[in-house]
């Protein structure tokens, strides 16, 4: 008798735990992850489409590390131990205007204009030096902290370099100590090798060395929003292909953007042009 009562205490317990389980399964979600959209995948940048508008005359000696453009004229600064210097030049007849030849042991990087000065990076020296914009005249020195400087450019406030890797540096001009850093991404992850940069209404137009890539990044996240594709440029304006030649023209590096003309304009290394191009976004995003 009490095996009966056990076996009916255990069939009414099964019964039981069966019915909770088919109740509590009804109220929980379906689970759809598998088709599921990721809200933390990265969008895809943007394709920027380009137009040629002019063409002017560029020194073809010129190894391009660094360019800006102001009031007709282009500041450029220019690379390879021995030769580097600091020029202004005219920017319809392409002809240097005033030049500051660097000492033989410095390797000239980029360079951005700040409050009527010139500040300019140097390759692997550790080292930065001040002009004074008129006259190219150097004032003064400034260590910066990275392996190596590439490009630059300025926010009104900050002086912004690169170092060959993903990271922007952002240090103030008084003091030239290091106040932040921002870490270029796209949808792929870090994006490296970023090099000669132009700050333009407010987002960050940069080259991608040995890739002819224009990139438009954002300043507050760091993401690249945009991508422009250079690479037809070359056959469209006469130029050669890289040869391996020393004083032929090299890769695409060299942004400089003129905001009252709403202008803007790129070279390259030992390129024989400065070009006027007229960017613009396209609808879809790029492959």
């Amino acid at each position: 008798m009490k095996q009966l009562k056990r076996y009916i205490r255990s069939y009414w317990f099964i019964i039981g735990f069966l019915f909770f389980t088919a109740c509590n399964n009804e109220n929980k979600p379906t689970d759809n992850s598998a088709n599921s959209i990721d809200s933390n995948a990265v969008p895809v940048p943007a394709a920027i489409s380009y137009d040629i508008v002019n063409e002017y005359p560029h020194d073809p000696t010129a190894f391009t590390e660094g360019l800006e453009y102001k009031d007709g004229f282009l500041y450029e600064s220019t690379g390879q131990y021995g030769i580097s210097d600091i020029r202004k030049t005219d920017l319809k007849t392409g002809k240097v205007v005033i030049a500051t030849k660097m000492e033989a042991r410095y390797f000239g990087e980029g360079l951005t204009i700040l409050n009527g000065k010139i500040f300019q990076l140097t390759y692997r020296e550790g080292k930065g030096f001040v002009y004074d914009l008129n006259t190219l005249k150097q004032e003064k020195t400034f260590a910066f902290h990275a392996p190596e400087g590439w490009g630059m450019t300025n926010d009104g406030a900050n002086l912004i370099y690169d170092d060959g890797s993903n990271v922007l540096h952002f240090i103030d001009p008084s003091t030239f100590k290091e106040v932040k850093q921002l870490k270029v991404t796209d949808e792929h992850g870090p994006v490296m090798e970023i090099n000669e940069l132009e700050l333009i209404n407010g987002f960050i137009y940069a080259n991608q060395w040995r890739i002819e890539n224009i990139l438009k990044i954002d300043t507050s996240t760091g993401r690249v929003v945009g991508r422009a594709d250079f690479s037809s440029l070359r056959q469209r304006v006469g130029i050669a292909p890289p040869s391996g030649n020393r004083n032929g023209p090299d890769v695409l590096n060299g942004i400089a953007y003129d905001a009252k003309g709403d202008r803007f304009f790129v070279t390259g290394k030992n390129w024989p042009k400065v070009i006027e191009v007229r960017l613009t976004p396209g609808l879809t995003p790029g492959p």
